[in-house]
């Protein structure tokens, strides 16, 4: 997917451009790319997948790795960045927040033009873990983890229902270690991986594989 002709299209039908970035060896990757992209900035609004519990100056930051590697240089406005408040000591009222942030934004039904999701080696997208209840979510567009299974155990992460609802979604795999849950992924038509359960519900997926991950597809 083009993302500059994604932009294009969505400033076109609404008058703003909205996506959803991640973090972790996606980010290290994808970041300078977006960096590539002129970005008509006072019509793209920025939002996260998730975040974790950390301040913005951590290297466990995804916000801080996205202003890093791209938006400090990226001449965006303060009012296109929307990070997560995921260090507050109320994640509850963080998570109500960005919600609210969402449909300030984007409207009553907030929907995304693109997310750009990672894959972890369990098969988690953002922070909704396999088996989780987060997953069950019908309502909320952002939630509090206070359990996840690897470190930090407190987060905030889209719900599963505005991230499989965007106009489109990007999930990029790299590494072997996302070699056996990218084949359940793309294969088995009734996996409840997170990854499958947005890239079934998703209108418009792309899935890019580097050669270890994609070895079994």
């Amino acid at each position: 997917a083009d993302v500059s002709v994604e932009a294009a299209h969505a400033r076109s039908l609404r008058g703003l451009f909205a996506m959803a970035l991640p973090g972790g060896s996606v980010g290290v990757h994808g970041f300078p790319v977006l960096a590539t992209v002129l970005f008509v900035w006072d019509a793209t609004h920025i939002f996260w997948v998730d975040e974790r519990a950390v301040p913005a100056s951590s290297p466990d930051s995804n916000f801080g790795l996205a202003d890093s590697l791209w938006l400090r240089k990226s001449g965006a406005s303060l009012s296109s960045l929307h990070p997560m408040n995921a260090d507050s000591p109320d994640l509850n009222g963080a998570a109500t927040a960005y919600g609210d942030e969402l449909v300030r934004i984007l409207g009553k039904t907030p929907r995304l033009d693109l997310v750009l999701l990672g894959v972890g080696p369990d098969g988690h997208v953002a922070s909704l873990f396999p088996g989780h209840r987060a997953l069950s979510e019908e309502n909320q567009f952002a939630l509090p983890i206070v359990d996840a299974p690897k470190p930090p155990p407190r987060r905030l992460t889209l719900t599963l229902p505005i991230l499989a609802n965007a106009e489109r979604v990007i999930v990029m795999a790299l590494g072997s270690s996302k070699t056996a849950v990218m084949q359940e992924a793309l294969e088995k038509s009734d996996s409840q991986l997170p990854v499958s359960l947005v890239l079934r519900h998703a209108s418009r997926p792309v899935v890019l594989l580097d050669e270890e991950a994609g070895a079994r597809v």
